[in-house]
């Protein structure tokens, strides 16, 4: 196997997975409370578990993508993981308690995009990891 097979299916696939299911779960939660399935206490602590260890994946990917020279997959990712340092050093990465049912339509359409923006990105990964497949295994015609 290739390192290049190895980066995309050992690497990038596992923390592709995971931010598309955390932005899931994080869209779930927002629309259980928006319809009062849940109290906002349980949803923004729910919500805040998966923040910050979501901003350190996104980051590490990110920097794996500049450190293994994958430029595209570099530049797709970069926007977000500087829109997340930035969200970082204003202190407005978490979900606040008291002030969430003001801020959950924005919170909810911004979860929303970013799973859009997960599943892209997703996509572009199975892809590139399947890319390399093709050039090891013969094709046989009959």
């Amino acid at each position: 196997m290739g390192w290049e097979l190895l980066f995309w299916l050992l690497l990038c696939f596992p923390l592709n997975i995971a931010f598309f299911a955390s932005s899931f779960y994080q869209v779930l939660i927002l629309s259980d409370l928006e319809d009062d399935y849940m109290n906002p206490f349980d949803a923004s602590s729910r919500v805040n578990y998966f923040v910050v260890p979501e901003f350190i994946g996104q980051g590490l990917l990110c920097a794996l993508c500049l450190l293994t020279g994958h430029w595209i997959m570099f530049l797709l990712t970069l926007p977000l993981a500087c829109y997340h340092a930035n969200l970082f050093m204003k202190r407005q990465h978490l979900l606040d308690v008291t002030e969430v049912f003001r801020v959950l339509k924005a919170e909810k359409k911004f979860r929303i995009v970013k799973l859009a923006f997960y599943l892209s990105v997703l996509i572009i990964t199975i892809f590139r990891f399947v890319m390399p497949l093709n050039y090891h295994i013969p094709i046989i015609v009959f």
